[in-house]
């Protein structure tokens, strides 16, 4: 058998916590399904510690800087919002790992690196949403919003609840929401 690489053990351990979440990933399990000792880990990594940063690495990279890639090229800001929209709704279903990872981060240890992911996702949000004509105040209450929503609605798919509404349909309205005028409040409020 070839000499595993460190991205064969990164890769093994994501498809773990794509599957299971971030509490699947240990080291005895990952070097089973690559057919490996915990030698062959211990070659790449100085613990498990070091592995999980490593996937987590790789899910900030997937699941949040290619998605903003994919829509970077959209000159117009409104379309770009609405396409980073539909990839992430048509993506829901299939983020596992990220399902769980947000109520498990602080049991995994994980707090910061997930902090810093979800602070980039609500920040780019943000930024696009100013672009977009909102203000910036307005901007950052709606991304922390948008994110939480996004974040939430995995969850329920987590537990095994499925929307009787078509998932275009909630994109539509995930969209509408992140663009109604700026001024609309709660009527006992000015």
């Amino acid at each position: 058998m070839a000499r595993l690489s460190r991205d064969d053990w990164v890769d093994a351990a994501y498809e773990r916590f794509s599957t299971d979440g971030i509490t699947a990933i240990a080291v005895e399990p990952v070097a089973r399904s690559l057919g490996a000792t915990k030698g062959s880990f211990y070659w790449h990594f100085t613990d498990r510690r070091a592995l999980v940063d490593a996937v987590l690495e790789r899910w900030r990279e997937l699941e949040t800087e290619q998605l903003i890639a994919e829509v970077e090229h959209i000159a117009d800001p409104q379309a770009r919002l609405a396409q980073l929209f539909e990839i992430i709704g048509h993506r829901s279903t299939q983020r596992n790992g990220e399902r769980t990872l947000y109520a498990d981060a602080a049991a995994a240890h994980v707090r910061e690196p997930v902090s810093a992911v979800t602070e980039r996702r609500v920040g780019y949000l943000s930024g696009l949403l100013q672009q977009c004509g909102v203000s910036a105040e307005e901007a950052d209450r709606r991304a922390v919003l948008l994110v939480s929503a996004i974040i939430g609605f995995q969850q329920l798919l987590a537990s095994g609840w499925l929307p009787s509404q078509h998932p275009r349909t909630l994109v539509d309205t995930l969209y509408g929401v992140a663009m109604i005028p700026e001024g609309v409040t709660r009527p006992d409020r000015p």
